[in-house]
């Protein structure tokens, strides 16, 4: 029931032979290179075109990393220029591949529970190694275990109890932020899609539906990434 896109029409016309029947096999894994494609090309021109006096557009890209900037200060303090980059491509990755289904013969590559878990899978090995490198090994496996002191370090039970709680939080997290975010797309696109079919009278409701989904694809992808950012501040020494 989804919208038709420009690979389905392909492989439609086609009857699923040659080319076609690939992209259409892959046809998340293509749209998710588009993304990929489209964010390079626009910020790539932008980057080319500074100036001490920025056109409108400069402004626009600048606001855009200056407001992502601030917002990791306020999560994750002193230290987060060094997740900026990651977070911040996290952040306008998920954005655009989200909007691409509101595009005609599009489609949203975060519809797909196989991308959405890549991502958040990246988010995983990132904050495991981050944790491993600002904590050492050893700290890291007290700080999962509640960094016991005292008479708690020789009953063992709490500390126990807490690392297999803290180990089962973290291999939840990326199936969580997974689920969330291609739940939310999927649904939105499953909406607008129905709405699409059910003829003229239906087109206010159809753009009110678009409107809505367009919010929900902005707060999804913050979401995303404030929730990366979390799992950073959690495991990166204060001062």
């Amino acid at each position: 029931m989804e919208n038709l896109n420009i690979i389905g029409l392909l492989a439609e016309k086609a009857h699923g032979w040659g080319l076609s029947g690939l992209l259409l096999r892959y046809e998340d894994v293509v749209f998710a290179l588009l993304a990929v494609i489209l964010i390079s090309a626009v910020f790539g021109l932008a980057a080319r075109r500074l100036s001490p006096l920025p056109s409108r557009a400069q402004v626009f890209f600048e606001c855009i990393v200056s407001g992502i900037d601030g917002l990791l200060k306020e999560i994750i303090g002193g230290k987060s220029k060094k997740y900026l980059p990651f977070i911040g491509t996290l952040f306008i990755y998920i954005l655009v591949s989200n909007l691409l289904g509101f595009i005609p013969f599009m489609k949203s590559p975060t519809t797909s529970f196989s991308m959405t878990l890549a991502l958040a899978l990246c988010v995983f090995f990132y904050v495991q190694y981050t944790a491993v490198k600002e904590l050492g090994f050893k700290g890291y496996v007290g700080h999962l275990a509640g960094n016991p002191t005292g008479a708690l370090v020789t009953t063992l039970i709490l500390p126990l109890f807490m690392l297999m709680l803290h180990l089962i939080t973290e291999l939840v997290r990326p199936l969580s932020l997974a689920l969330r975010l291609r739940s939310n797309i999927f649904s939105d696109d499953m909406l607008v899609a129905a709405l699409s079919g059910l003829g003229f009278f239906w087109l206010p409701l159809l753009f009110f539906s678009v409107l809505l989904g367009i919010l929900a694809a902005v707060v999804q992808a913050a979401i995303f990434s404030i929730l990366s950012a979390v799992y950073f501040a959690l495991i990166v020494e204060h001062e």
